[in-house]
């Protein structure tokens, strides 16, 4: 493939005299080589590295550029044994292997292997393999053996660092063995310590790179939309963005806070409710957030711990589906009591909980001070140690981490829901007056 790099590498004017003296037949082969047609941020990188890492917007041909690097592997003979993983076992399948960029529609008559789906494995003429794994079941990663690795859309691995981890220790055969990377960034530890790991070659790309393969209804509705703002310049140019200005909470304090198992001595357990205004079209999420406090420290209020459970939080519910929501989270942790603000709702809120169970333990919270006022102890109990989440809640932290004086910088949304009730349950939790037990409203 090296004289297609160096063809693909020649001066505009003079590849394009040499385009021009080939026959239809000629340029129809040489456009099926990817190498003449890719990009330069999709094509494997000289020089010695562990890891390519590309981080690159929406649309950007990151997936086409891993089944490629796959491909090309198996097809030098240099692969023998690889792992997939993604987000999830169906995220890997319908994106890395079947998807339109996928191994299966990239790879030649030459190359295309059998796909064995009960076993999540392909086959290659080679001999070649590549497993099917789920990010979400580190544990799977424990055991086997690769030399190579396609990982895809890190950023939004739930179980980032165990399942990274675990994939680090199955890379020890062949003589150099490697991974691609290829995500759209967001801000986490996992990402910064890979970029910056001299292993580590990374390159980059945006959506318009890949333009012309786009279409163009999603450029009118999608990226003129976002284009301008910070989400925009992650999601599309594939910026990585630390922190917000000013936010109450930064990538890095959460990364400390992170726990992979709930204690088993939690004293109480609360479902906090933060109800939207409207069901409309575009209307707020309903922010439910599911947190406990552990029993060794209950009694002091400087020194008790809480845990956030769960995020249950969802959007476009009517009244009816977000109650029903709120009380299963309920259920299912067994939780002492279910809080909500009713600022808006008033009694709707408790009745519309009621229709669902009234068996359900409600408390009412009415909001007398400002978001901000009201998010400030509950940020300073982070920064204490007092605060841990079990594991990663994508979309909380996001708006955690963007949550500003100003409002939530660089998101469409205009109430922090998610905040909201995780607020309103770590104050329970944590910041009540010691001793003094709330009044508990059997609905």
């Amino acid at each position: 493939m090296s004289y297609l790099k160096q063809l693909s590498a020649l001066p505009r004017k003079a590849l394009t005299n040499f385009l021009h003296s080939l026959s239809v037949k000629e340029l129809q082969a040489l456009d099926e080589h990817f190498h003449f047609t890719a990009h330069p941020h999709q094509l494997p990188p000289e020089g010695d590295w562990t890891s390519w890492l590309i981080l690159g917007g929406r649309g950007s041909g990151k997936t086409r550029a891993g089944a490629e690097a796959v491909l090309e592997k198996v097809l030098n003979e240099e692969a023998f044994h690889i792992a997939l993983v993604g987000e999830t076992i169906n995220d890997a399948s319908e994106v890395m292997v079947e998807g339109v960029s996928g191994i299966l529609a990239c790879a030649s008559e030459d190359t295309r292997p059998q796909f064995r789906r009960s076993e999540r494995r392909l086959v290659f003429p080679t001999g070649a393999t590549a497993t099917i794994f789920s990010a979400k079941d580190p544990d799977s990663l424990r055991g086997p053996q690769f030399d190579f690795a396609w990982c895809d859309e890190l950023a939004k691995w739930t179980k980032a660092r165990e399942a990274w981890d675990m994939l680090q220790f199955g890379l020890r055969l062949g003589k150099r063995p490697q991974q691609i990377v290829t995500t759209t960034p967001r801000p986490m530890k996992l990402l910064r310590d890979l970029i910056n790991d001299p292993n580590t070659v990374v390159t980059r790309a945006s959506t318009y790179i890949n333009k012309d393969y786009l279409a163009p209804a999603f450029f009118s509705a999608v990226v003129n939309k976002y284009e301008g703002a910070r989400l925009g310049a992650q999601e599309l140019e594939g910026k990585l963005f630390d922190d917000h200005p000013g936010a109450l909470w930064t990538r890095g304090l959460l990364d400390t806070c992170r726990l992979t198992k709930k204690p088993d001595d939690l004293a109480r357990i609360v479902v906090a409710v933060d109800p939207p205004v409207s069901t409309a079209e575009g209307a707020d999420e309903c922010g439910i957030i599911v947190a406990g406090v552990s029993a060794a420290q209950a009694g002091a209020e400087d020194t008790r711990r809480a845990y956030i459970l769960a995020d249950y939080s969802a959007g476009g519910l009517s009244p009816r589906q977000w109650a029903e929501r709120a009380v299963r989270a309920y259920r299912d942790f067994n939780a002492d009591r279910l809080i909500a603000e009713t600022n808006q709702g008033g009694d709707m809120v408790r009745t519309v909980i009621a229709g669902v169970d009234p068996r359900v333990a409600f408390k009412s919270v009415f909001a007398r001070r400002g978001k901000i006022t009201r998010a400030e102890p509950v940020a300073a109990l982070y920064e204490r140690g007092l605060v841990y989440h079990i594991g990663a809640f994508e979309k909380l932290e996001d708006q955690m981490c963007a949550f500003t004086l100003d409002g939530l910088f660089g998101s469409n949304s205009r109430s922090p829901d998610r905040v909201d009730a995780l607020v309103w349950a770590v104050t329970e939790l944590c910041l009540s007056a010691p001793g003094a037990e709330p009044r508990v409203r059997l609905l």
